[in-house]
């Protein structure tokens, strides 16, 4: 993971609001600043990340935040391309959703998710698990760098 002068480039793709609004906060208040990019739905995301149309010259996130109800594409069906992408597999993606379906998490696992959170209701405990996830994908994880994944 490359990070410059304490920041990292982080994909957030939600299409709650209120959410997107939540973790923005969360990642505000924690230890390093990052860069966030934010797409509503499946597609967008995907295009972003193969740097197609507009985002022809978007950033390679270091990290993937994902809900899975997501308009257009699912965020089931992005994981499974992002997964199946060599340029892409290696971004590491936290599925963020509401559903704690065991049918959910084990299809999540199966597509190679890094790893699977149920969002929690209560405010507080939102921004805890978001900070919890900076803190552990950003401080604690050594990821390879673009540079050496290529």
């Amino acid at each position: 993971m490359t990070v410059y002068n304490g920041c990292i480039q982080v994909l957030l793709v939600e299409d709650n609001p209120g959410d997107v609004r939540l973790t923005k906060e969360a990642l505000k208040e924690g230890k390093l600043l990052n860069q966030l990019t934010v797409v509503g739905d499946g597609v967008e995301a995907l295009s972003f990340l193969r740097k197609q149309g507009i985002y022809a010259d978007a950033p390679q996130p270091e990290l993937i935040l994902l809900d899975l109800n997501l308009p257009k594409k699912d965020g089931r069906e992005v994981l499974a391309e992002i997964k199946a992408d060599p340029n892409l597999r290696r971004i590491p993606v936290v599925v963020l959703t509401t559903s704690s379906s065991e049918e959910d998490i084990l299809k999540i696992y199966d597509l190679h998710a890094n790893c699977y959170i149920t969002k929690p209701v209560d405010l507080e405990q939102f921004m805890g698990v978001v900070k919890s996830i900076e803190d552990f994908w950003v401080s604690v994880v050594k990821l390879p760098s673009h540079e050496a994944a290529k």
